[in-house]
């Protein structure tokens, strides 16, 4: 196994020592440098210690700078990479940095600053640690048409109801002077918010209102079952932290040989070097 080999490993995987012990350190470094970022947002530590975390923010700048530089170098499609989700937030957690040597003006500075906080999202990395990151997208992605369905029957609802409440209060109450005005609150009532603004009045209005607002916490339960659902799925799929070389996707069961995202095979170049199957007899 080569140089490159390894350090994918280590770096995008977790089901070694190695990884983990890399995995553990530099989510230690995440923690410090987004505590630095805080730290010198606070006026009176700034002032005080201000010079010192300035030289803070470099050190992590440039670690993670050299960080990015050895995932593009060891995954097979480095762009691939680059324009992915982790890619991005690893270019942006360290671009504005370098950006303040070139543009030192105040009003753009004070912009880079507020693009710095973009470095608090290298916390999201601690999601792949425990490698829940790709489940959660992958149950997301399973159940995005059952939650389209549901929310279209849901604003369904709110137009229905809406316009019943109208004909039930429209004529005594102002609150309910056209059917818009209802379906606004047909959704702050079922959506559970409840603001206030806009109540019925006859006994009639309220009991529909209570229906509804029952009703609401209801449907509350039920985009929870249909993700929870399709995460027990992913979750039985996804058993370790296997990292294609080529894509860098995660997710892959143990027995698995090929990459369920490009289709590249996994491990080739080891699979390369092992001798093959059968017995000396049989190979000649």
């Amino acid at each position: 196994m080569t140089l490159r080999d390894k350090l994918r490993i280590i770096i995008f995987e977790a089901d070694t020592k190695a990884g983990r012990g890399f995995d553990v350190t530099l989510i230690g470094m995440i923690l410090l440098s987004v505590l630095t970022v805080m730290l010198d947002s606070v006026p009176q530590i700034n002032a005080r210690y201000g010079q010192q975390l300035y030289y803070a923010e470099w050190f992590f700048t440039v670690l993670f700078t050299v960080e990015y530089a050895v995932r593009l170098w060891c995954i097979e499609h480095s762009w691939g990479y680059a324009k992915s989700f982790y890619g991005v937030v690893d270019l942006l957690s360290v671009l504005p940095t370098y950006l303040s040597l070139w543009f030192p003006g105040a009003q753009f500075f004070l912009a880079v600053r507020i693009l710095r906080v973009l470095r608090v999202f290298r916390v999201l990395r601690m999601v792949r640690y425990v490698g829940e990151a790709e489940l959660i997208a992958q149950a997301l992605a399973a159940s995005r048409r059952k939650i389209i369905v549901f929310v279209a029957s849901v604003l369904a609802l709110m137009v229905i109801f809406g316009a019943l409440m109208y004909v039930v209060e429209g004529g005594t109450n102002p609150a309910f002077a056209s059917i818009p005005h209802s379906i606004y609150w047909a959704v702050t009532t079922m959506t559970t918010v409840g603001y206030g603004d806009i109540t019925p009045t006859t006994p009639l209005g309220q009991s529909l209102a209570s229906f509804i607002m029952i009703m609401g916490y209801g449907i509350i339960a039920v985009p929870t079952g249909i993700v929870t659902l399709e995460l027990n799925e992913a979750n039985r799929r996804q058993a370790n932290t296997r990292t294609c070389s080529d894509c860098s996707a995660e997710g892959h069961s143990r027995e698995a040989s090929y990459c369920w995202r490009c289709g590249a095979p996994l491990y080739q170049r080891s699979r390369d070097r092992q001798p093959e199957s059968g017995t000396k007899d049989e190979r000649a």
